[in-house]
């Protein structure tokens, strides 16, 4: 019996490649540095999964960006604004498409599927020459061969990579991006004959479109592929690799059916559907890759329960075909679990890190091999048992009041329009209002504040004076560059959730869970193992410090209840809409003292809503009702002169623009910059949209600081499908990455493009 682990975090136990990244961006080390630090952690990587046992070894899943980017790469599809010439790409090109750089934007970055992870979005059209430019999986492959690992190269799938992409600007919409299926696939001919020559024996292809419901022109795109590739798998295992969801039956026959293919990976956590389909044919001779270790959550694996998965399996596909496997890349887990010094033995008992997940999947390998480690078994029936018993996973009163919230749809009880009237006349604020979306650069200097308070090694006083001066910093400058209504920057925040999370009962911190969200940008996904309540306020001491430094309206902020749950490690043990109606309670309670503390504009972040919507059509609706639902009870019961923000980023919602109107939102702000302004075609399709909006005029992941005109001329385009009393002028998202040398200008044109266009309407009347 075989083990598999489909991909691995990159990052580091430490997060070594985020600060490797960040020192090359800054220029304070080299290219070769930066290659050193990455070099050490693939090493670490390869050759602890083989000290584990594990047989098939993922390598070209280490990326400095994003695995889509590193495909783009790949296939030399740069888009023509950064000045590529040919040749093999290098950091310059590829961290200009990931970052933008001077004078050229980023290219769009979106969610990767319903994850917190995300890739840069190719821009391709008819006009694209592919060719192969970066030799990266093949490098990749001799590098670990070298250090006596063998491993399977992982590639994104051809199929996948062209519905992953996007038609570039210039490009008419309903350009077909699989027509350019035959351009590139003479690349992927040249990388696996590369592969082949240099001696490996497996190739990994990801296709995670194929979870998706696809129609069956795109179904018959991986049969064209596959067929078309088949000569070049002479010699070579093919594995296609799905993960995330079910596969529907129609591309389960379709992928069942592929030429030249040895093995096929399903994700068997989230994927249960699944097992009825392989119980009902597999095809023969084909091995099957058992995904029954979650690689996007944190507890451990009931042993008892996957091997009695895999013993079914086994009767289907027989023993020898049979490969277990993790459920997708552990990309999406924290890193391990040794690291964690302060949670407590319980706790850390129920919880299963990636590199114990390798354990685990090299355990039930062998334990269908004939050697069960029976301790290795007894603990983690012990540690299952434990979970389902213990006193602190369960509050009675929190769950009678999330019950009894049946029966009400907690809709505030007058219109938006009334509301936005009432709130005008409260705040007297002029047209194409100006905001941001919450936090201010994060100084090595407030870090080590918080570093320094949480060690203890400097006094609550001390603290609350250190964060107290940030604050009015941040006011005094929001007022210098005449913005309307402010925001205190969260200097007491390291994180959105994480903040909150510490702040709420049924959660639980690690000191070094941290997860890629996308290029150097980690996150700390908080662990929610039981009931969840407010035992106090969380932000009102700092709100109401911060609106006592100035007249101006100043906002609270808080993350919404789907945010806190799709980026965290959420209990697996009741559904996880009851969760997300518990945090609704808790967030409902802190914007009713926000309220009392005399803060009038409350700003409920649901940057993650689109990001949980599932994969699969026919899930969505409940999705969208429960979340949308969630996001009412924080605000119901506010008067009509508090105005009710709500931030969104990084995501399509055009799909899904109805379900954010049901949110009934004061005002809702939302990435725009980046994604060519795609969120503005909804509008022009006749969407009518009666509260305040404010598009993103600029993209605050780049370092890249916009003009005025630029701005004023984002500006001018919304005000082109939107009404101009609703309109709100801000960036894409918080400034907590930027630093003020970028935020000041940036903020200061955004502004003066604001008051350009103030006079131009006032002007035209």
């Amino acid at each position: 019996m075989a083990s598999h682990i489909v991909g691995y975090p990159r990052m580091g136990p430490k997060r070594e490649l985020k600060f490797a990244l960040e020192s090359f961006w800054d220029g304070k080390s080299s290219a070769e540095d930066l290659q050193k630090v990455a070099a050490d952690l693939r090493s670490s990587i390869w050759k602890q999964m083989a000290n584990a046992g594990i047989d098939y070894i993922p390598s070209n899943t280490f990326s400095y960006y994003d695995q889509v980017l590193d495909t783009t790469a790949m296939l030399g599809a740069v888009p023509p604004r950064y000045g590529w010439t040919g040749g093999e790409i290098g950091f310059d090109t590829y961290f200009s498409m990931a970052r933008g750089n001077a004078s050229v934007p980023a290219m769009e970055m979106t969610k990767w599927f319903d994850t917190n992870y995300h890739y840069i979005v190719p821009e391709l059209g008819p006009e694209v020459k592919f060719s192969y430019s970066s030799h990266k999986a093949v490098e990749e492959y001799k590098e670990a061969k070298a250090l006596g690992v063998n491993t399977v190269p992982v590639l994104v799938g051809p199929v996948s990579y062209l519905l992953l992409s996007k038609p570039a600007k210039g490009v008419e919409k309903t350009f077909s991006l699989l027509s350019l299926l035959g351009s590139i696939l003479p690349i992927y001919k040249e990388v696996i004959a590369e592969l082949k020559a240099a001696g490996a024996t497996w190739i990994q292809f990801d296709e995670p479109t194929l979870v998706k419901d696809l129609d069956s022109h795109q179904l018959e795109a991986f049969t064209h592929a596959y067929s078309e590739l088949e000569s070049s798998f002479s010699g070579l295992n093919v594995l296609i690799e799905t993960y995330f969801a079910d596969v529907p039956a129609d591309a389960y026959k379709t992928l069942t059916s592929l030429k030249g293919v040895t093995g096929i990976g399903f994700d068997l956590v989230r994927g249960t559907k699944t097992l009825d389909l392989i119980k009902g044919g597999f095809p023969s001779g084909k091995y099957l890759f058992a995904g029954v270790v979650d690689g996007r959550n944190i507890w451990a694996n009931d042993l008892a329960t996957s091997l009695a998965t895999l013993e079914a399996l086994e009767g289907v596909v027989g023993k020898d075909k049979l490969v277990v496997s993790t459920s997708c890349s552990l990309l999406h887990t924290a890193v391990d679990l040794v690291n964690e010094t302060k949670l407590d033995q319980e706790l850390k008992s129920w919880l299963a890190f990636a590199a114990q997940k390798i354990v685990e999947v090299n355990a039930l390998s062998k334990v269908l091999s004939g050697q069960k480690d029976e301790a290795f078994f007894s603990d983690n029936a012990a540690a299952q048992a434990s979970r389902k018993s213990s006193p602190r996973v369960t509050n009675e009163d929190v769950q009678k009041a999330a019950a009894a919230l049946k029966g009400s749809d907690h809709r505030r009880a007058t219109t938006v329009s009334a509301r936005l009237d009432a709130q005008q006349k409260k705040m007297n604020l002029p047209i194409l209002p100006t905001t941001t979306i919450g936090s201010f650069p994060q100084t090595m200097d407030l870090r080590r504040v918080r570093r320094e308070y949480k060690a203890k090694k400097i006094s609550e006083e001390e603290y609350v004076k250190a964060i107290k001066e940030e604050i009015n910093k941040v006011v005094k400058l929001q007022e210098e560059l005449d913005i309307d209504v402010l925001v205190h920057g969260e200097p007491e925040r390291n994180d959105m959730v994480e903040y909150f999370g510490e702040q709420l009962s049924g959660f639980a911190f690690t000191v070094n869970g941290w997860v890629q969200s996308y290029g150097s940008r980690c996150v700390k996904p908080p662990i929610i193992y039981g009931d969840v309540s407010r035992p106090k306020a969380m932000t009102v001491f700092w709100s109401s410090m911060a609106q006592c430094m100035t007249s101006r309206p100043m906002k609270g902020m808080l993350t919404g209840p789907v945010t806190i749950l799709n980026w965290s490690f959420v209990r697996d043990d009741q559904p996880r809409h009851e969760t997300c109606y518990q945090i609704a309670l808790a967030i409902k309670d802190e914007v009713e003292d926000l309220e009392r503390a005399g803060i009038t504009v409350i700003q409920i972040d649901e940057a993650a809503l689109r990001e949980g919507v599932p994969l699969r059509k026919s899930e969505e609706a409940f999705y969208l009702d429960w979340a949308v639902h969630s996001f009412r009870i924080t605000n119901c019961g506010v008067l009509d002169t508090t105005q009710i923000h709500t931030h969104m980023c990084y995501s399509n919602f055009n799909d899904i623009i109805h379900s954010i109107i049901d949110m009934d939102a004061d005002v809702i702000t939302i990435e725009n910059s980046r994604s060519d302004e795609k969120l503005l075609s909804v509008f022009r399709e006749g969407v009518k949209y009666g509260a305040g909006i404010g598009p993103g005029v600029y993209d605050i992941h780049s370092p890249r600081i916009p003009s005025t005109e630029e701005i004023a001329d984002r500006i001018s385009k919304m005000l082109a499908v939107l009404e101009t009393n609703i309109l709100w002028v801000n960036p894409d998202c918080g400034l907590k990455t930027r630093k003020y040398a970028e935020v000041k200008p940036a903020l200061s044109n955004m502004v003066a493009a604001a008051k350009l266009l103030r006079t131009q309407l006032a002007s035209a009347k």
